[in-house]
């Protein structure tokens, strides 16, 4: 098949979201200026740069039976700062909790029966249990078209020690969760590598 993307692609269901996959998961903690904490997840998620460490995620403007967007965005405008907890497979029905449409306020690492540990460098909290948290500082906030793109900052990584093996971070020990079209997920448990061919 062919479509412009201007036009309707014919399928029952958008087939973009399904070509750009596996898609990590951004479990992005805020605190508004009240001190209510804030927990969803985001699969348009990625890394920018590595030096110094950059990170984006794109939330929409309107969540599905309201009017405004999720809170992590209200949030990190007003704070300036967050941070983004990595899903192990382990903690995915909690993830998937943590992604219902809650009215503003309500703390989803509670409805989500999770922990919280007090992050370093900024003030948010982390997911306790998870592999790797990276607390974040707003660097900027580019409105799109019917989402806003967040970039952060890294300012400070947490790893789990179990998870590095001979210097390196083995993914393969905690299985990260990575989001592929509509309602399928799959995690990372396999992996090979390829060497970068000379020019």
């Amino acid at each position: 098949m062919f479509y412009h993307t201007s036009e309707d692609h014919g399928l029952k269901y958008n087939p973009l979201k399904a070509i750009i996959a596996p898609r990590p998961i951004a479990w992005v903690s805020t605190r508004d200026a009240n001190g209510k904490d804030n927990l969803a997840p985001y699969s348009f998620f990625q890394a920018m740069q590595d030096t110094p460490p950059v990170l984006g995620f794109s939330s929409g403007h309107k969540k599905p039976g309201f009017d405004t967007g999720k809170d992590s965005v209200a949030n990190i405008k007003e704070t300036k700062q967050f941070a983004v907890n990595i899903v192990p497979f382990a903690m995915r029905d909690a993830m998937n909790v943590s992604s219902a449409h809650f009215e503003h306020g309500v703390d989803e690492f509670e409805q989500a029966g999770l922990e919280k540990v007090a992050a370093q460098a900024v003030d948010v909290s982390l997911v306790k249990g998870v592999p790797v948290s990276m607390e974040c500082r707003l660097r900027d906030v580019i409105a799109l078209d019917e989402a806003d793109w967040v970039i952060g900052d890294v300012v400070a990584i947490h790893i789990e020690d179990q998870y590095i093996v001979d210097g390196k971070l083995d993914v393969t020990k905690y299985e990260p969760l990575a989001r592929l079209g509509y309602k399928d997920y799959a995690k990372i448990d396999d992996v090979f590598a390829l060497e970068r061919p000379k020019a």
